[in-house]
């Protein structure tokens, strides 16, 4: 590989006809690579040749450390200007869509103090740049390294301190976790979890770096976000795996199902002491899986979005009156639309108008319940120090049937009988 680049370096040196052509045979990280290996005098021919588009995603390859010393060599101001506004341009659109998952994220979530060094770097040829950089910044960057321009790794600030100048960069590389710019939150604290690492490297489509993410600045952001809590909000131990045996899979979820039974016993103890109304007005048990199952979607809706809340930190206990308010009103809307619908087709097809507003008006109540109480329980838990996602689609579940059921057969008895 060595050789491979010394060979670039001295095609592009000494044959300028064919320069340009050899360089754009290239790919771009190859360009960063060999570009900044070449004399003053070369880099400064090239950059005359080079458009303005090639010059910017070149750059993109590069530190802004090195990006910067490369502008200066741009003797012609509008073409530099230019350059440096699509730099910025492109740098903020992806940063502004890496950090499109929450409200609360800024720039500062992304740290751009870093040096991306070739592999073939000796501890002294760090040390010169580092020193560069700290004169001009103030401030020690992170060390990663590439080969042909592509990341292969970190190298730890420690090194620089205990090895000798000599001696190469590359037998101290360690991997370094990394994600691309277009990753979600999930992916992130994925990566977080799964590796243990302290910082991860945002890297762009074309696999140069855009920046580094510290776990605790994600942390404090995100909140705690476990990869198990996808596991606990359906009961399911995090643990277990699809290619379980039926054993250990019967052993991690009998008990949330025990559990889940109890509930039920509950739901089913409203419909027995409605039993008189039931067996008066029997098509009354037609409505009862329907305002059930309606309860609970538009709970399961008002959940996700509090869950997401909870785990990116921007709802809490003390400050969600305005989010119950908005859940129940948003509740009350859609209660009135499905409401309105049910009681039409209702009235239509028993021939009965006060079974149609009977089942309306259930629904009503039953979609402003619902989504307070996706929204409130998770809270309430969170408060007392439960994982919300664990226990609070049982309890949800539960309170939506229960209520919906009492309004159904409570406003039957005072209208049908």
């Amino acid at each position: 590989m060595l050789k491979e680049t010394v060979g670039r370096v001295h095609d592009l040196t000494y044959h300028p006809k064919e320069r340009m052509d050899i360089l754009r045979r290239m790919t771009v990280p190859e360009q960063s690579a060999i570009f900044e290996k070449l004399s003053p005098y070369v880099q400064q021919s090239i950059l005359g040749h080079l458009r303005t588009g090639e010059v910017v995603n070149m750059l993109d390859h590069m530190d802004m450390h090195q990006a910067a010393h490369i502008l200066s060599r741009i003797q012609n101001q509008k073409k530099r200007d230019q350059i440096i506004l699509r730099l910025k341009g492109d740098i903020k659109e992806k940063v502004d869509f890496f950090l499109r998952f929450h409200p609360k994220a800024t720039l500062a979530l992304i740290n751009f103090n870093y040096l991306f060094l070739p592999a073939d770097h000796t501890v002294g040829d760090a040390a010169k740049v580092i020193e560069e950089h700290y004169a001009e910044t103030g401030r020690y960057p992170e060390l990663l390294l590439h080969e042909n321009g592509k990341l292969i790794g970190e190298v730890p600030f420690s090194v620089m301190v205990k090895e000798r100048n000599s001696s190469g960069l590359r037998k101290f590389v360690q991997s370094v976790a990394t994600i691309t710019y277009q990753a979600n939150v999930e992916e992130i604290v994925s990566v977080l979890t799964a590796t243990g690492s302290k910082k991860i490297v945002v890297l762009d489509h074309d696999t140069s770096v855009l920046g580094i993410i510290y776990a605790d600045t994600a942390k404090t952001l995100f909140g705690d976000m476990p990869a198990e809590s996808l596991y606990d909000f359906t009961g399911v131990d995090d643990s277990e795996r699809p290619f379980d045996s039926v054993y250990r899979k019967v052993r991690n979820r009998y008990k949330w199902l025990i559990l889940n039974l109890a509930t039920s016993f509950l739901a089913g103890s409203v419909i027995l002491s409605f039993q008189k109304t039931l067996d008066a007005v029997t098509i009354l048990s037609v409505y009862i899986p329907i305002v059930a199952g309606m309860g609970g979607n538009s709970a399961s809706q008002a959940f996700a979005v509090t869950l997401r809340g909870i785990t990116l930190g921007i709802v809490r206990l003390e400050t969600a009156l305005p989010v119950l308010r908005k859940e129940a009103l948003a509740g009350l809307i859609n209660g009135l639309i499905i409401g309105s619908i049910v009681a039409f087709i209702s009235s239509v097809w028993n021939g009965n108008p006060l079974l149609g507003l009977v089942v309306g008006c259930t629904l009503v109540f039953s979609h402003v319940i619902a989504p307070v109480t996706g929204t409130f329980l998770p809270l309430i838990l969170k408060y007392f120090g439960k994982d919300p996602a664990a226990t609070s689609s049982i309890f949800i579940t539960t309170v939506t049937d229960v209520c919906g059921l009492i309004f159904l057969f409570g406003f039957a008895t005072l209208v049908l009988l």
